[in-house]
């Protein structure tokens, strides 16, 4: 197994997972204390650190994620005998954006984007300097495609807000915070899913059990399915507010579907960015 990588951001040196998506907040936690434990707690017991991540799992684990054990330990968030830890977090709610090892080569690493939210509670000036090395850490293994990388992935996740938000508003009252509520975004990524890659998120997890924690079809998909995706749940968002029900928007998006995808089939640029995909996905598990 290939070690971690590290970077020093304002003297403390920084483990980075193989995959460049996790960072390990025992290694930031050391720039407040050498009870990197009690640190981490501390963190992962506030409210607005449970309510991020709850948004980051409904968005990246909406099918995993046990919302009834969040509601749980969002109530008691704040009071004095709660105790709050990585793993109580990943065993009690089936979260994948926090990663816990005990031992020493071992700590607790979370996906980038929740280890940037640690970092906004340790210093502003530690989490710029972190951004920074990271990129620099990314713009390295990529100098060779001279341009960002994964720019289609990055977009489908960027259009993925509009279409979360879409489905908040039709979720009812009296199941917000609930198991339930994970169903509505489930429902409506697996509908999306089926349409494009013709199988749900769990059919893919099952046909390739030796994949990623947290990696799905998306992660491997062509470029035109993700430029297809991306408008595809912008597109849904639209429906939701119009008021279309679900049959109506299964038919509406199959058909755009097969309308984009004959019309990008014909596009040498698409060709040519699925040739610089390609490269990057080789490049990346080199």
């Amino acid at each position: 197994m290939a070690k971690n990588k590290k970077i020093e951001v304002e003297g403390v040196d920084i483990r980075i997972k193989d995959n460049n998506d996790f960072i390990c907040l025992t290694d930031i936690a050391r720039k407040v204390d050498t009870r990197t434990d009690i640190v981490l707690s501390n963190w992962l017991r506030n409210a607005s650190t449970l309510d991020f991540l709850y948004e980051w799992e409904i968005m990246h684990n909406s099918e995993g994620f046990n919302s009834i054990k969040f509601d749980g330990f969002r109530k008691e968030a704040g009071k004095v005998g709660f105790v709050m830890t990585a793993k109580k977090w990943i065993e009690g709610t089936g979260a994948v954006g926090i990663e816990s090892k005990a031992g020493r080569y071992g700590g607790t690493f979370a996906h980038r984007d929740i280890a940037y939210e640690f970092c906004t509670a340790i210093s502003p000036s530690f989490k710029l300097h972190l951004i920074r090395g990271f990129d620099m850490l990314v713009q390295d293994k990529y100098r060779q495609l001279g341009e960002p990388y994964d720019i289609t992935r990055l977009m489908t996740k960027g259009t993925f807000p509009l279409l979360t938000e879409g489905i908040r508003e039709t979720i009812p009252d009296k199941v917000v915070g609930t198991k339930k509520a994970g169903l509505y975004y489930a429902n409506e990524v697996d509908m999306i899913n089926v349409i494009l890659f013709g199988m749900t998120a769990e059919q893919w997890r099952k046909k390739n059990p030796n994949s990623k924690v947290g990696e799905n079809m998306r992660d491997n998909a062509s470029a035109t399915n993700l430029l297809i995706l991306s408008a595809l749940q912008a597109l849904n968002e639209r429906l939701i507010k119009w008021g279309c029900d679900k049959e109506q928007r299964f038919d509406l998006l199959k058909e755009a579907t097969e309308d984009w995808r004959s019309i990008l089939a014909r596009k040498k640029s698409i060709q040519t960015l699925t040739k610089r995909i390609d490269k990057q996905k080789k490049l990346k598990t080199s």
